[in-house]
């Protein structure tokens, strides 16, 4: 069951960060209830974890950077003898193939029908230079992971003995560069101006969805999102094919998005940064640590469901911020000094659970997550766990990558 803190409906123990960020959404613009989830921490303007309900608006702010992150996850065909002495190899020969890191290019070019897509057009309304620029970098980067919490894993679903693969990424420097752009637009400024510095706690940037630039955005944002789904369809593809597996059942969903959803007979905007959509019937994937459960859910045709706006938890949630598990990062050097984990507690603590794990960092190491069960557990009344899967392999980008926007 949530409590009411300010008008917020909060799900699990409340972090005062995140409460405040939540506090602040809900009173600009036309809010009609704002709420966060049980894997609740800070981000930038809106809280990860955090879902904002308005009348009319769209919030750039909320969304955030990483348009459309999210989760593909597969069941296969393969079952857990028929990996568990290679899963070494498998993990090497997916680092090897799939690109990990900020910035990184595809090393073979991708053609999808969405650079077809009409939507495109949005970017010429704002300048040839940004259309052809974006659309080159797009073209550069799809089917590439990004740094972060953004992985590649391999599941065991110990009840079944199923393999399953995941993978948590969004729409790139594509989608970065989108959001970036659109800040700045809705603020007066050009397009591809650089941003003054920003703080956290500023609240959000909201446009009327019926003017001209909130049009433009959602589509844009819109665009976002096929392009992440078309990117986890193709490492996902990459990946079953390492594995010489083919799909039996997928998951499929954004945890970073925009939404216009009917809710209390009238149409709304649901603007979810680190939430899963959980309309009842409808599928999700939730990650844990790379030392921790995830699962498939089902949202429940429950009242609690209904009060929160058919959303839930997107992951475990931090307990712990990068600098403080990691360190601070130096830039020149891009390493971090000064962190409270070490590589070799972190080694340990991946071992003893059995992952094979390749790149991350100290600041993903187990230690910095809540147990997933404990944010499950909050959200018990609007979600059911069809499936549980522990990790076996983790692939990640290095331990000094660095992406601010991953989430």
């Amino acid at each position: 069951m949530y409590q009411v803190i300010d008008n917020v409906r909060v799900w699990g123990e409340p972090l005062e960060s995140a409460v405040s960020q939540a506090i602040t959404c809900s009173k600009h613009g036309n809010v009609v209830q704002t709420l966060l989830m049980a894997d609740h921490h800070k981000g930038y303007s809106q809280p990860v974890g955090g879902v904002v309900v308005y009348d009319g608006q769209v919030s750039p702010s909320g969304v955030g950077y990483d348009i459309a992150c999210g989760n593909k996850a597969v069941r296969t065909n393969l079952k857990y003898e028929d990996v568990q002495h290679n899963i070494s190899g498998i993990m090497d020969e997916i680092a090897k193939n799939i690109s990990f890191g900020l910035g990184r290019n595809n090393n073979e070019r991708v053609d999808h029908e969405l650079f077809d897509d009409p939507d495109w057009d949005v970017y010429k309304q704002i300048g040839i230079h940004e259309h052809d620029s974006l659309k080159a970098l797009a073209r550069k980067q799809l089917g590439t992971v990004g740094s972060g919490n953004h992985f590649v894993d391999i599941f065991v679903e110990e009840k079944t003995g199923d393999i399953w693969v995941a993978n948590h990424f969004g729409s790139r420097g594509f989608g970065h560069k989108t959001a970036s752009g659109f800040l700045n637009l809705a603020n007066g400024r050009n397009f591809s101006d650089k941003a003054p510095g920003e703080s956290m706690d500023q609240p959000p940037t909201l446009i009327d969805l019926n003017s001209e630039l909130g049009d433009m955005y959602f589509r844009a944002m819109t665009l976002a999102g096929r392009y992440a789904y078309a990117g986890r369809d193709y490492v996902m593809t990459q990946v079953l094919n390492i594995l010489g597996a083919v799909s039996t059942f997928e998951v499929h969903n954004h945890h970073n998005f925009a939404w216009k959803e009917a809710h209390n007979g009238r149409e709304y905007i649901v603007v979810r940064k680190g939430a899963t959509p959980s309309a009842p019937g409808q599928l999700g994937f939730i990650g844990g640590s790379m030392a921790d459960i995830s699962v498939i859910v089902k949202g429940k045709d429950s009242q609690e469901n209904k009060d929160a706006y058919y959303s839930t938890v997107h992951g475990a949630g931090r307990m712990m911020s990068r600098t403080e598990a990691a360190g601070k990062m130096n830039w020149k050097t891009r390493r971090r000094r000064g962190g409270k984990i070490t590589p070799q507690q972190m080694k340990e603590a991946i071992e003893a659970y059995g992952v094979e794990l390749r790149g991350a960092g100290t600041d993903e190491s187990p230690f910095v997550y809540k147990k997933l069960r404990t944010v499950l557990n909050a959200h018990s009344e609007t979600i059911e766990i069809l499936h549980e899967l522990r990790p076996i392999g983790v692939c990640m980008a290095g331990a000094n990558e660095f992406d601010p926007y991953k989430d």
